[in-house]
């Protein structure tokens, strides 16, 4: 199964409000379980997502598209693609997702100043998890 046809799945449990999918082809089975409006995909060794209670930081965010690896920059050695503070147009890149030896751009939605990158160059991100805050 390959993340496009996870992605289909992930799509259409949003669209069903479904909070369990379960499916088995041969031998590969995938079950996603939405916890908290979060879609977590459990491998053999099931994956537990723990809320904890902040206060919740006003500004949109944009969110991972898919579960991998977020990268600030195209290679080590570059620049990152965003900072804290920086004036970003939609469809700019903020950063890379890589899923199964694949780079995903995150690209903004909308123009705004970035106020906060959530997550650390080389973290696993999850589907759904804030990557980037706008100032509010």
């Amino acid at each position: 199964m390959d993340i496009n046809q996870i992605k289909q799945l992930i799509d259409l449990m949003e669209e069903r409000s479904l909070s369990d999918l379960e499916l088995q082809d041969g031998d590969k089975k995938v079950a996603l379980k939405r916890h908290l409006g979060q879609t977590v995909v459990a491998s053999p060794a099931p994956v537990q997502a723990v809320a904890t209670e902040k206060p919740t930081p006003k500004g949109a965010t944009e969110n991972s598209p898919m579960v991998g690896v977020f990268y600030v920059a195209p290679s080590p050695n570059d620049p990152p693609f965003v900072k804290v503070g920086q004036q970003v147009q939609a469809g700019d890149t903020l950063g890379i997702v890589e899923a199964m030896k694949i780079m995903n751009p995150l690209e903004a939605t909308q123009s705004g100043i970035i106020a906060e990158i959530l997550v650390q160059n080389g973290d696993v991100v999850q589907f759904g998890q804030p990557i980037v805050r706008y100032q509010a």
